[in-house]
């Protein structure tokens, strides 16, 4: 990949795409990870207004760290970028509340929460600045494996790094200057407040993973490997097939002629 011109193709579009809707700039939610380190970065680097959200919700501190890590690196870089912490624990643990009495006990269900709660509140930022939702996801997150919240992290505006996958995404930060504690942490999605990884959650590491969507997309089954080559393709082929609510439309029962 061509860094370079890759980062400044991505810039160029998210700043046509941004003065065609006639809005100021963006707003990203900023996680202590590299996708959204990486999506911050570039909307910077378009000059127009980007505003960052930090947004806890009984985080780890190693996640926190990195964010407000990234945070002053853009201030320092970008005049035209700012930042908000705005916490959602207290919201969270009164919609746990709410929802759970006596208990929380559908972790899945409430991991997937906190990242509604968090695109509630990148969209209500976004509204009030006149601001795009800057998604942060990547391709084999978005469109191999699903590993994102529906209307959570997967509502958004626009994807500006939704066609690179999770190595290239490392690659173009490095090559933008994100910030070596970010580029050094392992992956993880922050819904759960511990130190869990996505490899954890997954079976499969990033290179595995987009090694298996080549695969798929050549017409290779599980049955093809062996080893952890077999697994690994298992593990993907499982979460693409799972997840795929996630990546078609949304059906629609089209009425027939003969009920009209």
């Amino acid at each position: 990949m061509k860094l370079q011109e890759t980062a400044d193709y991505i810039c160029n579009w998210l700043k046509t795409y941004a003065q065609n809707a006639g809005v100021k700039g963006f707003v990203v939610g900023v996680s202590g990870g590299i996708d959204s380190a990486l999506t911050s970065t570039l909307c910077a680097r378009t000059g127009l207004d980007l505003l960052t959200l930090e947004m806890p919700i009984h985080q780890h501190p190693d996640q926190a760290s990195r964010g407000q890590e990234h945070q002053q690196w853009l201030a320092q870089h970008f005049p035209n970028s700012r930042h908000q912490a705005v916490d959602l624990t207290p919201v969270y643990d009164n919609f746990v509340s709410a929802m759970q009495p006596g208990g929380a006990d559908h972790e899945l269900a409430l991991a997937n929460s906190r990242a509604r709660l968090r695109m509630s509140t990148l969209y209500y930022h976004g509204q009030a600045n006149q601001l795009l939702v800057a998604g942060t996801g990547n391709k084999v997150e978005d469109f191999g494996v699903g590993f994102y919240t529906k209307y959570g992290d997967g509502g958004v505006d626009l994807s500006p790094i939704a066609d690179l996958m999770k190595t290239e995404v490392f690659d173009l930060a490095r090559h933008v200057g994100v910030v070596e504690s970010i580029l050094s942490a392992k992956p993880t999605d922050g819904l759960w407040g511990d130190d869990r990884s996505d490899e954890d959650q997954l079976g499969a590491t990033y290179p595995e993973l987009e090694w298996a969507m080549s695969q798929q997309q050549q017409g290779k089954i599980t049955e093809d490997f062996s080893g952890r080559e077999a697994e690994v393709m298992a593990i993907y082929l499982r979460l693409n097939a799972a997840n795929q609510h996630k990546m078609l439309p949304i059906p629609v029962c089209e009425i027939p002629d003969h009920c009209r």
